[in-house]
Order: C-alpha cells, then sequence, then structure tokens
C-alpha cells in the first residue's frame, strides 16, 4: 500500500496534517524531507496525485490478475439503466 499525508517535523517528532486512514497500527514508513522554499505547493500535490494513481492502477492490474472483474458488456448494460441511457 502507498499512502501520501503531509506533515511537520520538529524536535525529533512528526506531526501529521491528518490522521492515516485504513493503516495498521505498526506500518511501515519513509520519510521524505523537503525544502519548503524550493519546491512548489502545487508540484508537489501533483506529485502526490500521480503516486496516487499509480497506486489505483496497480490495484486495478491485480484485480483484474486475480479474476475480479467482469465483462464489459455487463458493465456498459448497468451504466445504460443506471443513467436512462438507451442503446
Amino acid at each position: 500500500m502507498l499512502k501520501t499525508i503531509e506533515g511537520i517535523y520538529q524536535d525529533g517528532q512528526i506531526e501529521l496534517v491528518e490522521s492515516p486512514q485504513d493503516v495498521s497500527n505498526r506500518s511501515k514508513v519513509i520519510v521524505t524531507f523537503i525544502d519548503s522554499s524550493k519546491i512548489d505547493p502545487t508540484k508537489l500535490r501533483q506529485l502526490i496525485e500521480q503516486l496516487e494513481t499509480i497506486k489505483e492502477i496497480g490495484q486495478g492490474f491485480e484485480e483484474l490478475n486475480s479474476g475480479q472483474t467482469r465483462p464489459i458488456g455487463d458493465f456498459v448494460q448497468e451504466m445504460q439503466h443506471k443513467y436512462g441511457i438507451s442503446s
């Protein structure tokens, strides 16, 4: 699992901006220190979003490889019914 959460390092402690969801109490972490004067916050957010997208694509491949998928025709029919789209 890959989950990115912002935090602040101060006096030897890391304070997270938000509490992580769906993370066990003793999860391993990788900490990256960023010089905030040298990084554009918008670009950082874009990078985080790209990492999350890569994670989701990986999850999709795992589902595909484990047979947790359904035929595209079934999906199309469901969407047509749900949104009132005629075929």
